[in-house]
């Protein structure tokens, strides 16, 4: 079992870019899982963790709504946002400057096989970290990712999740809102939820800027913690 993982911050990254280096380091965690199969070897697999920053964008889940992005083509170009399907689990979400967006690329096999324990646990991981910030953030049953004042009228979302796993290898993952421009969500229905509104750490805290880097700290002490993991 190989706890250890690789941490890499790509900074600000175009969407599909990151999604083929993603897409590259899944393919070598598994590929190294089927020759260990095929050729009755233990070698250990690795793990990874991206953070990076994506200029606007919208993608779209393998069960997503195509009704839920609400403006065509042209008014994407006009707000220099781009848009993509893609082989995650969820509905339609925004990335953009001003949100930390992770990727753990993990073999499960090194941690737990249970895909349902690994999202509550990134779901904590995001729980924890803003409960630094005085915020109490919760789960809202039935909708993955994590919220602000559930069950009220005031119920906001501050972090979207959607995974892909194949042989225990798992791919995308979290996306925080920090510094976010938050009338980019006002061109979709988040995660295809009606009435739901969206929020940012920044406006949360009533701060024009949170220090991101102080985010990304936490976020990865948690992570090791919950995951009993290390970072390299």
């Amino acid at each position: 079992m190989n706890k250890t993982i690789h941490i890499q911050d790509l900074g600000l990254k175009d969407y599909k870019e990151t999604w083929e280096y993603q897409e590259q380091l899944f393919k070598s965690i598994v590929d190294a899982k089927i020759n260990n199969r095929r050729n009755n070897t233990n070698f250990e697999t690795q793990n990874h963790f991206l953070f990076v920053e994506h200029p606007h964008v919208y993608t779209l889940g393998k069960s997503g709504d195509m009704a839920n992005l609400l403006v065509d083509e042209a008014q994407l170009k006009a707000k220099n946002a781009s848009f993509y399907k893609v082989n995650r689990g969820g509905d339609i979400t925004y990335h953009g400057p001003g949100q930390i967006v992770g990727y753990p690329i993990l073999d499960l096999d090194n941690f737990f096989t249970d895909i349902h324990k690994y999202l509550r646990f990134l779901e904590e991981v995001i729980i924890l970290t803003l409960a630094e910030y005085g915020l109490k953030a919760e789960r809202s049953q039935g909708e993955t990712g994590v919220w602000l004042d559930v069950g009220t009228p005031f119920a906001r979302k501050i972090c979207a999740m959607g995974v892909r796993a194949s042989r225990w290898v798992t791919m995308h993952g979290f996306a925080l809102n920090v510094n976010a421009n938050l009338g980019y969500f006002d061109l979709m229905i988040p995660c295809g939820i009606r009435g739901k509104a969206v929020t940012s750490l920044n406006v949360e805290l009533a701060k024009k800027t949170v220090d991101e880097n102080e985010v990304k700290e936490k976020l990865l002490k948690h992570f090791a913690t919950l995951f009993e993991a290390e970072f390299v």
